[in-house]
């Protein structure tokens, strides 16, 4: 009996998601074609941790510590259970809006005297909601998330301070423990009211449904060499042996974050990236916002800061990372994408293999049957 099947008549036919128990990773490679709020930009430098009104309870500490299989679980090899996860992606409901809740962080280490600890800064939730069809609107919502010390005890005898600064790109930044008003983007508080129906380099949701579910000719349409190359930097034609890992899982976090794929397209995308030169089932593991999944991870890769890029002193030297993307089991919902600390160095010197340095990850990315309302309610800045 292969894998797949055994999974099949082990677990029972998966319930919906609901909207807080599906977490997925928003636009890295492939911005979706609408507006973009202030700072909440995606880009392949990656940005933001998390944290809401109330701080989201988060661990980037051991992100990818093994976990305890749930009990009724079936005992599978992680190829075997990504295989599980992608065939449950095939049978999500579908609906008449497309919304999705996505959050972002950037991991910064302090070094006070009192004791060196990391922060999670640059936070930003998006919120935004697209109609399956044209003139059914669309809304874009967006806020700055409060940044918060992973470790507070440390954070404490450096005098508990309420804002962060931080070397980020080439300058020093502030982050600050509170959180920021809603922001919108357009008329109507962000609602487009004869907006909708357009995703994905402008597809239609029927041209969606026209795509394949076969894995090489998803893997022919999105992940081709051309598209590579662009990604990476790399000279226009290297083969996929040749393209840097991570960018593959980028640009299907990017495409599965922000586009309603029918459901055998999005398990056929999962497919073709779990057949990348270089991309490897790594088991069950945590997400930046304490969910489990199973997971695909890229190879090394090593990053250097080297005096003439400025910054402080002791961020200076190499560490080695790789990108890792992170599916729930049951559902085959994407979880997160996030850049994962392999061999500490340089600016993450003092942290531990695991640590989260940056990520997207998606807390609902699903069809409704209704008008999604804008976050919370609440006022507008």
């Amino acid at each position: 009996m292969d894998e797949v099947r055994m999974v099949r008549e082990r677990y029972p036919e998966p319930a919906p998601p609901t909207a807080r128990e599906i977490a997925h990773a928003k636009a890295l490679l492939n911005e979706p074609p609408r507006r973009v709020l202030p700072r909440l930009g995606w880009g392949l430098g990656g940005v933001v941790a998390a944290g809401a009104a109330a701080t989201v309870a988060i661990s980037l500490m051991g992100g990818e510590t093994a976990t305890t299989t749930p009990p009724g679980t079936v005992n599978l090899d992680a190829r075997g259970a990504f295989l599980a996860a992608a065939a449950n992606a095939e049978r999500q409901p579908i609906g008449d809006y497309w919304h999705s809740d996505v959050i972002q962080g950037q991991s910064y280490v302090l070094r006070p005297k009192t004791g060196t600890y990391a922060i999670s800064g640059s936070l930003t939730e998006s919120f935004g909601w697209w109609g399956a069809k044209s003139g059914m609107g669309e809304g874009y919502y967006g806020r700055d998330l409060p940044a918060h010390p992973l470790d507070r005890d440390l954070w404490r005898k450096a005098g508990s301070p309420s804002t962060f600064r931080v070397w980020s790109g080439d300058s020093y930044s502030t982050h600050s423990t509170k959180v920021t008003k809603w922001q919108t983007d357009g008329p109507e508080r962000g609602t487009h009211p004869r907006g909708g129906g357009r995703f994905l380099d402008g597809r239609t949701v029927e041209d969606l449904w026209k795509l394949p579910a076969d894995p090489a000719k998803l893997a022919a349409l999105f992940l081709n060499a051309e598209q590579m190359s662009a990604a990476s930097g790399a000279r226009p034609g290297k083969g996929p042996d040749e393209v840097p890992s991570g960018v593959p899982i980028m640009r299907v976090s990017s495409i599965l974050g922000t586009t309603p794929l029918p459901p055998k397209v999005r398990a056929g995308l999962m497919r073709a990236l779990a057949t990348w030169p270089g991309v490897h089932t790594i088991g069950r593991t945590t997400d930046p916002l304490g969910r489990q999944g199973i997971a695909l991870a890229a190879g090394e890769r090593a990053t250097t800061v080297k005096g003439q890029d400025g910054g402080p002193a002791a961020d200076r030297g190499t560490y080695r990372s790789r990108e890792v993307i992170v599916f729930d089991e049951r559902t085959g919902a994407l979880l997160s994408r996030q850049d994962v600390l392999t061999r500490p160095g340089g600016r993450y010197a003092e942290m531990k293999p695991g640590f989260i340095i940056e990520y997207s990850a998606v807390r609902s990315a699903e069809w409704t049957a209704v008008k999604p309302e804008p976050p919370a309610k609440l006022p507008f800045g």
